[in-house]
């Protein structure tokens, strides 16, 4: 078999993968390829229907297809080339991509440089462990919304949703808007991990209850789900005895977290932090295989789409510049989480960055009247207060580049203080 050229491939097409091929493309890569498993590109935004995307980036309210479509658009405009119902086999440490499509057979790869851009996909029951009968009815929030989305089909008319996501909270108001009956959302932790903004339109606007520190303790049906009973948890989250409630449904959606799609990248040899499950990266969102970078949901789990983009656009033009000039071998700073933070990103940082950083964590719980610090060598090198800090919303903090050149040690800690 023939193995090909490119200077430039990146894995996904969704707004991550976009993102980068354009400014990659803009910064003066002709050379690149986009491989994409769906039949469409566009990604997860193809089946987000509600509106509440781009606020930030476009300065305007667009739906997720159409948000989807600009970018689609722009690569168009620029004859950027994506081959869609391409999947990718394998990735090596040498920047090799082997993929397979119905319509090109086998196909492998040289690449100069690599952006994975793979997404992520949702939590499924069996990591939950939750017991019960494994009858027709439990979906995760995710395949119920392609399902209404773009399949027309109603997944059932009597739902609980478990965990209170982000899709959890629109799968909530969209399954109410078509006509079914949303009994319940039930959250194990103590606060809900979605944004604020959804808790108020998507429960709160539909008098749709929020059961804070509970979680399915029994599923009932043999062919269909008849029904679920929850508790209430204590501080190890294990149920309380005699706080069961029972619900009669016949739907339950899960709703229970997202993990980054890191199968290539372990095939890679890249690097993974236990805290996001995604890759470890420096400023350029360079992985720790040299060549191979990585953006949005397989990088950490972002909360809006606009920060997808804005990343993936800094790591497209970072990998553009890695294919012309190499590796920058100056010294590294090591990021490290401090008391109540959870998952900084980026984890390495080059001493001689020309840009600011945008360190960006989640915070480990809900904290009020707080600051996020940033120290170095016992000196504290950043501060911002905020009125809560909470893991439903990313935190971000911004590195001044002058900064790095008189850090008095190599390791940075991020953390959380309360101000109080």
């Amino acid at each position: 078999m023939t193995e090909k050229r490119v200077d430039l491939l990146v894995i996904g097409a969704g707004p991550a993968g976009l993102a980068a091929a354009i400014a990659a493309k803009e910064t003066g890569i002709d050379s690149l390829l986009v491989l994409e498993r769906e039949k469409d590109p566009g990604g997860i935004l193809r089946q987000c229907i509600h509106n509440g995307f781009g606020l930030h980036r476009f300065k305007e309210e667009l739906t997720g297809p159409e948000y989807a479509d600009r970018d689609i658009a722009r690569a168009m405009e620029l004859h950027i080339p994506i081959r869609c119902g391409t999947t990718v086999l394998s990735v090596s440490s040498g920047r090799k991509v082997t993929c397979v499509s119905p319509s090109e057979g086998l196909q492998i790869y040289q690449a100069g440089a690599v952006i994975l851009a793979m997404g992520c996909r949702e939590r499924p029951r069996g990591a939950l462990c939750t017991p019960g009968t494994r009858c027709a009815g439990i979906y995760s929030a995710g395949t119920a919304q392609r399902f209404v989305n773009l399949e027309g089909l109603m997944p059932g008319k009597r739902v609980v949703i478990l965990g209170s996501g982000d899709i959890g909270l629109i799968m909530a108001r969209r399954m109410t808007l078509q006509g079914a009956e949303v009994l319940a959302c039930v959250e194990i932790m103590p606060y809900s991990s979605g944004l604020n903004r959804n808790i108020v339109q998507c429960l709160q606007d539909y008098s749709i209850p929020l059961y804070l520190n509970h979680t399915v303790t029994e599923i009932r049906g043999r062919e269909r789900l008849e029904g679920i009973t929850i508790s209430q948890v204590d501080e190890n989250r294990k149920p309380i005895p005699g706080t069961d409630i029972s619900f009669d449904c016949d739907t339950l959606l899960l709703s229970c977290g997202l993990i980054p799609e890191n199968e290539l990248s372990l095939g890679a040899g890249v690097r993974l932090s236990p805290a996001t499950s995604g890759p470890v990266v420096n400023e350029n969102f360079e992985t720790s295989v040299p060549g191979v970078f990585a953006c949005g949901n397989v990088l950490h789990v972002h909360d809006l789409v606009d920060h997808v983009s804005r990343e993936s656009a800094l790591a497209g033009k970072a990998a553009a510049e890695y294919i012309r000039s190499g590796a920058a071998g100056a010294e590294t700073i090591q990021v490290t989480d401090g008391d109540g933070v959870r998952g900084t990103v980026p984890q390495m940082i080059h001493r001689n960055a020309s840009a600011d950083i945008d360190l960006m964590f989640r915070p480990a719980g809900v904290y009020r009247s707080s600051a996020a610090v940033v120290r170095c060598g016992g000196e504290e090198i950043l501060r911002k207060k905020a009125m809560i800090y909470t893991p439903g919303e990313m935190a971000v903090l911004t590195l001044k580049a002058e900064l790095l050149q008189r850090l008095p040690d190599s390791v940075l800690t991020v953390s959380i203080e309360r101000t109080e």
